[in-house]
């Protein structure tokens, strides 16, 4: 390994290019392949070291980003586990600096507001795929423990979504009096709780089980409804409504 003219480690065979000189051929057309395919096909004609190739030209505009991208996908797992990766720990990868970290970080914003808007203001029940998919997009590759409410009207409509709390890999403290404070400010008529298992691993604990059945004790006193509380893993998630623990 070496270090290019930013400081930043380069993987051996990766070409180091002064300003002003070309990309060599075989690079510049291997770009161009890859954006043709993804303009040609989308992403599902990609397998995720190539989606991630695409994601890096923009921060790496001068050089091989092939040994990263598979670098990145080695460490992290696959594409989503790269993209929502904590900066700190992407970083820790040779050959990432801060112009990659923000080109990742951009990419992951961007898929939070397009998910999120799938259900703002939207009747929730009736677009419960779309509420998971959001939910797995935000959640699924937090390092933390975080725990959302979701605020529903009268008539279902999410009118706010809002981290509430956040904790340390195994553990998030929850005061249900807050969540409940917080729904009569909004004049939310119906919640539905959500929070991650940074273990990949959706399985309530007893302490969520306890914690749900005190929000639901306390919102049921004021004419509010639980729903649902949704605990979110690496890949799938899991209903406490579905599973018979409300």
């Amino acid at each position: 390994m070496h270090m290019a003219e930013s400081g930043l480690p380069l993987f051996e065979g990766t070409p180091v290019l002064v300003p002003g000189q070309r990309l060599p051929s075989y690079i510049a057309d291997h770009r161009k392949r890859l954006r043709a395919r993804f303009r040609d096909g989308g992403a599902d004609a990609m397998p995720d070291y190539e989606l991630l190739e695409l994601v890096l030209f923009g921060a790496l505009p001068r050089g091989d980003v092939k040994p990263l991208a598979r670098a990145l996908l080695d460490q992290f797992g696959d594409f989503n586990g790269a993209v929502s990766a904590p900066a700190d720990r992407l970083l820790e990868v040779a050959g990432v600096g801060e112009s990659v970290v923000t080109q990742l970080k951009i990419v992951e914003a961007a898929a939070h507001r397009l998910s999120r808007a799938r259900v703002m203001r939207r009747h929730v029940l009736s677009s419960w795929d779309a509420l998971l998919g959001y939910c797995q997009t935000t959640m699924a590759h937090r390092s933390r423990e975080q725990f959302r409410v979701l605020y529903l009207d009268r008539k279902n409509v999410l009118i706010e979504d809002e981290a509430v709390a956040e904790g340390t890999v195994d553990h998030v403290p929850v005061y249900p009096r807050e969540v409940v404070k917080r729904a009569l400010a909004l004049d939310a008529s119906a919640l539905i709780l959500v929070h991650n298992h940074p273990s990949g691993d959706p399985t309530p604990s007893a302490s969520d089980i306890d914690m749900t059945q005190q929000i639901d004790r306390a919102a049921s006193a004021l004419g509010i409804v639980l729903h649902d509380h949704l605990v979110i893993g690496r890949s799938r998630e899991v209903s406490f409504r579905s599973e018979g623990l409300l």
